[in-house]
């Protein structure tokens, strides 16, 4: 991983050597940032219900409502290939509206538009209910391509209203399939792979994407690493960046209610488990899909103190990699 860059009132990554170069920008000051050709962009680094959460009364929201910490969007990436002027989202959030507008920030007034195409890592609210805003009510948008594994597929076309975005082409519907790779540009590729996670209605996939010098692992959600038949360290090992499941940071952050229901590799668990990672191979690992309960969204917890020392990363918005 390397330069880094601090734009407007969050921070972009760019990766061009191991140092790290932070600028701070004042909110009012317009820069104009020179990007890669093609990159990956962090839209949003929450849980499926944002942060702060609906109906949340604890601290862990209030602080956001008391300015005490900013709000964050719903896990999404995007993908931007500017020679082409071709951009994927990779998930459709509630966040939709706001993370298409960062999107088309990337790009030249006469290539902002809808995306190319958005990739489905599977059927919970907060990866594919964006899709609501491509409909007749809202955007109207037309045949835009949408890749889905098959029980994925069924579920947009059985199920009321997605089923309508489907008949009214406003969407395309792509097939993925395990460990297929889908050739998106000369500069771009990107491969969908089964990972164990609460399957009621659909399959769950990560993405491998592959640029032209450098490769991304994205990973929002696991049931456990151990129930995956892959080691996850080795996949680590061999790209360049790995976006992984930090839903929760411990067990029991969940007062009264059975965590086992809800699996996901704590980061605590991770961190034990990448401990024989080396220094380079641990500043790969961006931790992101953070829930509202999860003391690293607060800049100021304990726990991110600790964290800070460790030499893993947190995916943050704005964020830019060169792919």
């Amino acid at each position: 991983m390397k330069n880094l860059l601090l734009l407007s009132f969050a921070c972009l990554f760019l990766s061009c050597s191991s140092e790290k170069i932070t600028q701070k920008v004042e909110e009012d000051v317009k820069v104009q940032v020179i990007t890669p050709d093609v990159f990956l962009t962090v839209l949003g680094v929450a849980q499926d219900a944002g942060y702060p959460q609906a109906g949340c009364q604890k601290a862990c929201c209030g602080a956001v409502r008391l300015g005490k910490e900013k709000a964050k969007r719903v896990s999404c990436l995007g993908l931007v290939d500017k020679k082409t002027g071709q951009t994927y989202l990779l998930d459709a959030t509630p966040d939709f509206r706001e993370q298409l507008f960062e999107l088309n920030a990337h790009l030249t007034d006469t290539q902002k538009s809808t995306p190319t195409g958005i990739f489905l890592s599977h059927a919970h609210i907060g990866h594919y209910t964006g899709l609501m805003q491509l409909g007749r009510e809202a955007m109207g948008a037309k045949n835009i391509d949408v890749y889905s594994m098959p029980r994925m597929q069924k579920f947009l076309t059985n199920n009321g209203p997605w089923s309508q975005l489907v008949s009214l082409q406003n969407i395309k519907l792509q097939g993925m399939e395990d460990e297929k790779t889908i050739r998106l540009s000369d500069n771009l590729n990107i491969t969908p792979f089964v990972v164990p996670h609460r399957d009621e209605f659909s399959e769950t996939v990560g993405f491998r994407i592959e640029g032209q010098s450098k490769s991304a692992l994205f990973i929002p959600d696991i049931d456990k690493w151990e129930k995956w038949e892959k080691d996850i360290k080795a996949e680590i090992q061999k790209v360049d960046y790995a976006f992984l499941d930090g839903t929760f940071y411990s067990n029991g952050e969940l007062p009264g209610r059975d965590m086992s229901q809800i699996p996901h590799p704590f980061i605590e668990e991770s961190i034990d488990l990448f401990s024989d990672l080396t220094e380079d191979e641990k500043k790969k690992v961006f931790f992101i899909h953070l829930n509202h309960t999860n003391p690293l969204l607060r800049e100021r917890s304990e726990e991110m103190k600790a964290f800070s020392e460790l030499g893993f990363g947190l995916a943050g918005e704005r964020m830019i990699f060169e792919l």
